[in-house]
Formats: C-alpha cells, structure tokens, sequence
C-alpha cells in the first residue's frame, strides 16, 4: 500500500534526505485517500484509509484512530464513565496520539530499545495475573476483539515512553541550593517529615510556546468552558475527557492522593481555602490553564524535626513489586507471597530475592533503604516497618508505588543533622517539581513537532 512507503524508508534514505525533503516524499506519496471499489457498484467507492495527520515525518491514519478509539470507548464504558460527544473525544484523542507519536520518535532517535525478550517477559506476567497461559491469554483477546500484535505493540510502546520521561525529565530535574535555602527559611528551618495529604483531580489546558495573546485568550476561554460544564453539574471524568490535554485526561483526570510535598505548590495554594468535591480558582502555570477539583483531605500525622532534635532512624530493607498496565495488585500481592514463603522456609535470603526481583533502585544492594528517618518514606511503608521488630519480615504492604515486603534491621536514636534538614527539603522540592517537569517536556516536544491536521474532513490545517 502507500502508506507504507513513508513508514519503511530505508535509513540509509533518511539519513541523507533533509528533514523538509522527507517530508515532502511522506506527504506526497500519501496525501490522498485510499480508496477501493465496491464489488456491487463500480460508481460507489468504498474509503479503505486516509491520513488524519502528519507528525514530522510520519503519519496517523484514520484506521489508527478508529482503532484507538474503539479501545478508549470500550475501557470508559467499563469503568461506567460518561462519554463525552464522539467529535470531541475523536479531536482529543488524535492530539494525544500526536504527542505520543513524538515522543516515539525522539526514542528512537535516542536510542531507547524494548527488545522482544523483555516485551515477552511482560506479556507473560500480564497473562499470569490473569491466571491464564500466554497462548490462552491471547485467544481471550482475540475473541474480545483485540489483535494480540497490537496490544503487544501497546505495552511496548507504554515501557518505551516510560524509559524515556527517566532520561528526558527524572533524570535531569535539578534543585538549585538556592531553592533549598529559600524552602528552609519559608519553613522556619523545619521541613515536615510527614504531611496532609490531598486528592485532587485536574483538567489541564496546555498553552503554546511562545503564544500570542490571542492564542492565550482563546484557552483561557476553553478552561472556563470546562469550569462552567463542571459547576452546570456535568461529570468531571466526561469533562476532563472533552477538554483536558493531560496524559491522564481519558482516565478521568485523577491524581490520586499525594502529599502536600508531592504536587505542585500553584495547586496547593489554590484549593487551600475550598471545601470536598469544589471547584477552585482557574490557575495559571508556564504549561496552560488547569482546572483543579479537590476530592478530598486526609492527616497523616505531620511532625517537624528540625535541627538537633533527638529521633528514631531504623535501617530497613525491602522487595518493591510494581503496580501498573503490566502487573496487577493481585499479582504482585501473590509473588511477595510466596517470596515470604521462602524466607520463612528459610529457602533463601532476602538480599538474593531482593536482587531477582524488586523493581527498585536498591535492588543491587539487596533491597537496602540505610537508615530511614521519620517522613523519608511514604505513610502506608512508614506504618508498617515501625511495627516491625529487628528481624520481622512484613506481609506485604500496599503503598502508592506498589507492594513491598519489608524487613527491619536495626533501630538507632540520634539527632538531626543539618545536612539532613537540607536532603529533606531538597527532596521535597524535586517531588513538587517533578510533574510539572514533565508536563513543560510534553508542552515544549509538541510545539517543537511539526504536525499538519487532516481530520476535519481532510482538508490541510497546520499549526
């Protein structure tokens, strides 16, 4: 087909053409229709594919997003989610499927591989916690509807994104001395260990690069269109999937709950003074205009240490198992089960275990965390290890990154050094930072793309 010349240019070819030379051979060779004859009526042509949009050098079909739409409309429809109208969601989705597809190929540009090895790795451990063999795994979604190539191609393409916002964003989030120094003054020189925590969910309007005022007004108009859809008494989860340019939006646009610590302080200090389930105030950041609901606030017992004070440290150790679209909490609660299992078998050590299978970053040390003060870990963790004796393995402990198996080691009382106060609050910083990071990324990947709409019935509109 033609499509598929733009899709296998040869590297050699890419290589030595210009960005605007291939660009020009992708939009030629594929700039119309594909159309087909029906058997019936040679005078009736019957539309086989066509070009929605072009994503620098390569393209998105109307078949793609068909495809990708029947998915998104089944998952809503089983999570009881309102549907938001069809053109709507097919716009959102197609701006989505854009952003996706740069960052797919800054990827490869970048050199991040999932070879087959590991995409067979976790298809299998997708198919285990479903209690099914792989091959019965696949026949299930065959008969759902779901072409298994495609939903491995899915969970390839979710591990490749993952590994590339650890390089482009995680990775290289800084926290300036500076900043440290103005967090511990604001604070009085007493970080929080622990704090309040909040649930919240958001619609986001992202605003261009460089916008102009006109650019600006005319979203600041589309998020107080969404706020006028919310306080009508329309569902947030169908608003969020109408309006909101987040990565989340099609899941409702729900953060979760996270501590104060954790999110943005523009989005702290706006639901300060709102109650449960309201609506606060339009806000403004570098990447658009976000529409914030507060579902809820929780006390998790917040202390402050400051320097000098006496506290207790324990040095803990642990096996995180990892929940997301590849693993099920079902699952992970199951293998650190039977990891337990072992260790009160006394089958193995659990350094060893630790090293074949947490997925955290002390896996090479043997789950070894050092010693923790109060607050460096999240409640749910903190909880369960101070229940701990020296030696006493949990059973696992759910926590927002998953399900650990931990195990204290010893237990200390010493004071808080300076040096401590300044990790903590650094700390603190990066975790406020680091979505917002994520999302100027995002802002700054998609206005650098050059991307040539076709949806509104094929008719060329660049931005």
């Amino acid at each position: 087909m033609m499509i598929a010349v733009n899709r296998f240019i040869p590297l050699a070819m890419s290589r030595s053409l210009s960005m605007a030379a291939m660009l020009a051979v992708a939009v030629t060779v594929i700039s119309a229709p594909v159309w087909a004859q029906d058997k019936t009526s040679a005078k009736q042509p019957v539309l086989i594919d066509a070009i929605v949009a072009v994503v620098n050098t390569e393209v998105v079909t109307l078949k793609e997003l068909n495809d990708r739409m029947a998915l998104i409309e089944q998952r809503m429809k089983r999570q009881n989610m309102q549907m938001p109208p069809r053109d709507v969601l097919q716009k959102q989705l197609l701006e989505r499927m854009i952003v996706t597809r740069a960052q797919m190929q800054l990827a490869r540009e970048s050199g991040i591989r999932i070879d087959d090895i590991m995409l067979d790795r976790a298809v299998a451990r997708i198919a285990e916690q479903n209690q099914l063999s792989v091959q019965s795994f696949r026949d299930q979604l065959e008969r759902d509807g779901l072409s298994f190539a495609r939903f491995r191609e899915e969970i390839r393409e979710e591990i490749t994104l993952q590994r590339l916002r650890e390089r482009e964003v995680d990775n290289k989030l800084q926290i300036a001395d500076s900043e440290v120094d103005n967090y511990l003054a604001a604070a009085g020189g007493k970080p929080e260990a622990s704090q309040q925590e909040l649930s919240i969910a958001q619609i986001l309007v992202r605003v261009p690069e460089n916008a102009s005022p006109q650019q600006i007004a005319e979203r600041r108009k589309r998020a107080e269109t969404a706020v006028a859809q919310l306080k009508s008494g329309t569902d947030f989860a169908k608003v969020a999937a109408s309006f909101s340019d987040a990565g989340d939006a099609l899941s409702g646009g729900d953060l979760g709950w996270r501590s104060v610590s954790r999110l943005p302080q523009l989005f702290v200090d706006a639901v300060e003074k709102i109650g449960d389930g309201e609506i606060a105030p339009l806000v403004r950041s570098a990447n658009g205009f976000h529409v914030l609901k507060l579902n809820g606030r929780r006390a998790v017992g917040a202390t402050k240490a400051g320097v000098g004070t006496m506290v207790q440290q324990t040095r803990a150790r642990h096996i995180l198992i990892k929940v997301n679209q590849i693993v099920s909490s079902s699952e992970a609660r199951r293998k650190l089960a039977e990891l337990r299992e072992r260790l009160d078998n006394k089958a193995a050590k659990f350094e060893d275990l630790a090293r074949l299978y947490s997925n955290d970053g002390s896996a090479s040390k043997g789950g070894d965390l050092g010693w923790i003060y109060p607050g460096d870990t999240v409640p749910e963790f903190e909880r369960a290890m101070n229940s701990l004796r020296p030696g006493q393995v949990s059973d696992p402990v759910e926590s927002p990154f998953g399900y650990h198996l931990i195990e204290v080691l010893e237990r200390k009382t010493e004071e808080v050094s300076r040096e401590r106060q300044r990790l903590m609050a650094r700390q603190a910083l990066r975790d406020q930072k680091l979505e917002e990071a994520y999302e100027d990324w995002l802002r700054q990947l998609r206005d650098r793309a050059y991307v040539e709409y076709r949806l509104d019935e094929f008719s060329p509109r660049t931005q």
